[in-house]
């Protein structure tokens, strides 16, 4: 289950060591990348329907390395690999933790997110993807820049936006440009951690931004690893073979 830089480095992994595996999509960007492992696009059907998956394809072993926000479709994991005693190991990237000279405030929801805006107009860099817009529209007063995978198929959910559309990995002198042709007063960001995302707080910390980061969704105790290689030992200890499907 991927959709992370994580998981694409994994399904290299996982085609040059001969496994028989499957990568799946989610279905929230038009082009997703290549990857080198059959690929199905699009969700199960909820907890029913991935618990169908997992026996119809014979699927052995359960890797999550979804974005860590989403959440629902990690919860949906761990519920499906208990119903089908599924072995299921979550790849998560490390939590970004602030420096000395960073302007953070740490929030553990969007709702609080919103209400630390101030309410002064401001110009925001708001770099939580597009699936949870709207509720800024709460604070119409500021101005918000987007930066999106592919370009809105629809009007923004926002009175005074903008997107910028790109893909990363990102760079700090690139996002450093960004800020300041857009004269960015504040940042709203979800603390997804890595480091292809990770460019627009050393941005930030070098402009003297102030950031309000979402804390991640809180998720039912599972097995994790933080890389590839660890991955790859896991399978390895659990009877994993190149002959059945991840």
């Amino acid at each position: 289950m991927g959709g992370t830089t994580e998981a694409s480095q994994l399904a290299r992994a996982l085609h040059m060591a001969g496994f028989d595996a499957v990568f799946s999509y989610a279905g929230r960007t038009a082009a997703p990348l290549a990857q080198p492992l059959p690929t199905r696009i699009g969700g199960f059907g909820g907890v029913p329907g991935l618990v169908d998956y997992l026996r119809t394809a014979g699927i052995s072993h359960v890797i999550d390395a979804t974005h860590p926000f989403a959440a629902g479709m990690s919860k949906n994991a761990i519920s499906a690999c208990i119903e089908t005693k599924t072995p299921l190991l979550g790849l998560e990237r490390p939590a970004w933790c602030a420096g000395v000279d960073d302007h953070w405030q740490r929030v553990p929801d969007l709702e609080t997110a919103i209400t630390a805006l101030p309410d002064c107009p401001a110009r925001v860099f708001l770099a939580i993807g597009k699936q949870t817009l709207a509720p800024f529209a709460a604070k119409p007063q500021h101005h918000y820049l987007l930066r999106l995978v592919d370009p809105p198929e629809a009007a923004l959910p926002l009175p005074d936006a903008q997107a910028v559309i790109a893909r990363g990995p990102f760079t700090p002198e690139g996002d450093e440009a960004l800020l300041r042709a857009h004269r960015i007063t504040h940042i709203v960001a979800k603390n997804s951690g890595g480091s292809g995302a990770e460019a627009k707080l050393i941005a930030a910390r070098k402009l003297t931004l102030p950031v309000i980061l979402i804390d991640r969704p809180a998720l039912p105790s599972r097995e994790t690893v933080g890389s590839v290689p660890h991955v790859l030992d896991w399978l390895h200890h659990h009877g994993a073979s190149t002959e059945r499907g991840v």
